[in-house]
């Protein structure tokens, strides 16, 4: 995969897994680098928690070998793993304190079945060192997420967001060669999942530990990763970091998914002149691109919102909709027999509202172009727009 396994935190070759005869994973090959913050993203189906349930040793996969630090966990049981895994109910213990909530896994780790008993425990040779071992660690995961004044209070008298920390430190204690996520956030209100997004962010860079985050809201992927794996019914759509996905989708299925607003993505034809054409639009391609020269035929063209602007002589267009977004303000506008597309307005175009007529044009070298197949098929244009 173009990695030294020793670079690697974790590694995935030909994973399947099927259930009721649906194919759910279709041969997923995923290298995760040590120390890296990967998100699997998608929409529910896709397959994600499944692949992360099979990582954690909670689902066997029907075909392919699953390798960790170097290792073949393929047939490891979950607690051999060494993973620490952060469930999106948290799964606290609600008659626990938060320290005994934190302390468990530790406890179950290291102290035998007879240490862990009220009485007969207190007898055991050694339990009271280990014990006050487990305690600094607990104190020093506490505070690393900042909730040491919490220590002595149950899941039920704390808010989504400090129980949020509590199963975060419970699985920071036990040291892990990788965290788990899946969909930790999912429950927090929008201002809360913000300020977690901003946490998770700063705890990876704190701890350099692999992170392993399984979500379908792009944000919380473009926001906290080194890289994306896009999933789309059983299969990776395109790995990458962040950025490449948002500039450089490989298919429609990225394009669709990544960026807020979607990209805009109008149907067109090329002619046996290598143009595309739209309803008053007609750009010359480049002959060369990521897939070689466009035949003629059916294409879609894809353009960003930002790579939208005012131009005389463009395409004519229709304002129906003009919103503010925070700072910025996107207008919804019509092309007559074509299709709806979103421009981001400028500060020198106000005064643009709804029923305006306009002519638009594009950033022609940010331009994307997807074959009949839904496969990013050239990397730039070499000319403007037309009329």
């Amino acid at each position: 995969m173009g990695h030294r396994s020793c670079d690697l935190a974790l590694e995935l070759s030909s994973i399947t897994k099927g259930f009721g005869g649906a194919q759910v994973l279709k041969g997923i090959d995923l290298a995760v680098r040590n120390g890296e913050f990967l998100s699997l993203v998608g929409m529910s189906g896709c397959g994600k928690s499944t692949l992360l349930r099979i990582i954690a040793g909670l689902e066997s996969p029907d075909q392919g070998r699953l390798m960790i630090g170097g290792r073949d966990v393929t047939d490891v049981d979950p607690a051999d793993r060494n993973l620490a895994m952060v469930f999106q109910s948290y799964a606290l213990y609600p008659h626990m304190t938060v320290r005994e909530n934190i302390a468990t896994p530790l406890r179950m780790r290291r102290l035998r079945m007879a240490a862990r008993l009220p009485l007969v425990g207190r007898l055991v040779p050694g339990r009271a060192a280990v014990l006050r071992d487990i305690d600094d660690a607990v104190k020093k995961a506490a505070e690393v997420l900042q909730i040491a004044p919490l220590l002595g209070r149950k899941p039920g008298q704390l808010s989504g967001g400090q129980r949020q920390r509590v199963a975060l430190a419970r699985a920071l204690v036990r040291d892990p060669a990788a965290f788990l996520m899946d969909e930790p956030l999912s429950n927090l209100d929008a201002k809360l999942r913000a300020h977690m997004r901003e946490e998770l962010a700063a705890l990876h860079r704190r701890l350099g530990t692999t992170f392993l985050y399984v979500t379908h809201d792009q944000v919380e992927a473009m926001t906290m990763s080194d890289r994306i794996a896009l999933m789309e019914g059983g299969q990776i759509m395109q790995l990458g970091t962040p950025s490449e996905l948002y500039e450089r989708p490989a298919n429609l299925t990225v394009a669709r998914f990544i960026g807020t607003p979607a990209m805009n993505l109008l149907p067109a034809e090329v002619d046996g002149g290598g143009r595309i054409r739209l309803p008053g639009l007609a750009t010359r391609l480049a002959a060369q691109g990521d897939r070689g020269a466009l035949l003629p035929g059916p294409v879609t063209l894809g353009l960003r919102a930002e790579d939208l602007h005012l131009a005389p002589g463009g395409l004519p267009a229709r304002v129906i909709r003009a919103e503010q977004h925070g700072a910025d303000r996107y207008l919804t506008l019509e092309i007559p027999g074509c299709t709806r597309l979103v421009m981001r307005q400028y500060a020198g175009d106000a005064g643009i509202g709804a029923e305006a007529s306009v002519e638009i044009g594009f950033a022609a070298e940010r331009a994307h172009v997807f074959d009949a197949a839904g496969q990013r098929c050239i990397t730039f244009v070499t000319e403007g727009v037309a009329a």
